[in-house]
């Protein structure tokens, strides 16, 4: 059975929190949909709340068994006594050490293997552009981070390494997003072949797209066993084609985006012939 609340706060992530922290749910179990956008206003004057309206599943309440009608009771049937039995005579405990069994030595546990590397390590001139430009961009932002990169067939890795890389992810990978494609822009700039760069941080990129599959298939089953329509949050392109990709196979369902960037938004319909 399908629930809906309406939440409020000053930004639409905040009024997200707030719901998700009172339904004690995480953010993969909810789908968003956004009913005002808040507006902060000139100095705090004319400021508007945002606010959503969080969508979630609670299981169905069974139906009450009907009560069984009381056993009768039964009348006991009066046995003859047994013939008392002699009690067992105590045995004898074998007061005698006994002997240890030799253990065996224990075995040293073998290292797990190290991960390898997403690619090849590049040193071509791409691969030191891309690094010339993001350290005069970390450079200029006051971070210290320090690109890798490393070539998997035609695209390019990128690898920031360093402590408390957060500010570079950004809010859902919005400042990684914007890096990627400054990068890009630069690095191919002048070029007649385009090379495609990918640039990530503490593993985010994998972690989002795992969330970004979990939601996809949470939401598909919602919209097979209720059979209406489900139109996710806002999304970036790279996002919604994760969305796209996962349900591309699953039955019941089919996939559309609907709105103009930065809200365009995917729609999970139910379609019996998927």
């Amino acid at each position: 059975m399908l629930k809906q609340i309406e939440v409020t706060g000053k930004t639409e992530d905040e009024a997200v929190s707030r719901g998700l922290q009172q339904l004690g749910l995480d953010r993969d179990d909810v789908s968003v949909e956004v009913l005002h956008r808040g507006k902060t206003g000139f100095l705090g004057i004319g400021s508007v709340p945002a606010k959503v309206r969080l969508t979630y599943e609670v299981p169905d309440e069974p139906e009450p068994a009907p009560e069984a009608p009381a056993p009768e009771p039964e009348v006991p049937e009066t046995e003859a006594p047994a013939p008392e039995r002699p009690a067992p005579r105590p045995e004898k405990k074998d007061r005698r050490p006994k002997e240890k069994k030799p253990q065996p030595a224990p075995q040293p546990k073998a290292e797990a293997p190290a991960a390898a590397p997403a690619g090849e390590p590049a040193d071509d001139d791409v691969a030191a552009a891309i690094v010339k430009f993001q350290t005069g961009l970390f450079e200029q932002l006051g971070v210290k981070a320090v690109p890798v990169v490393t070539r998997d067939g035609e695209a390019y890795q990128v690898v920031l390494e360093g402590a408390d890389l957060g500010p570079l992810i950004g809010h859902r990978g919005e400042t990684l997003d914007a890096i990627q494609q400054l990068t890009s822009y630069a690095v191919n700039r002048g070029r007649s072949h385009r090379v495609r760069i990918h640039v990530d941080a503490e593993g985010y990129r994998a972690r989002r797209e795992e969330s970004l599959n979990r939601l996809a298939r949470k939401t598909a089953a919602k919209v097979v066993k209720y059979r209406r329509n489900i139109t996710l949050e806002p999304m970036n392109a790279y996002e919604r084609h994760v969305i796209h990709t996962a349900l591309q196979d699953f039955p019941g369902v089919s996939t559309h985006s609907i709105g103009t960037e930065p809200n365009r938004r995917t729609v999970v319909t139910y379609d019996p012939n998927a």
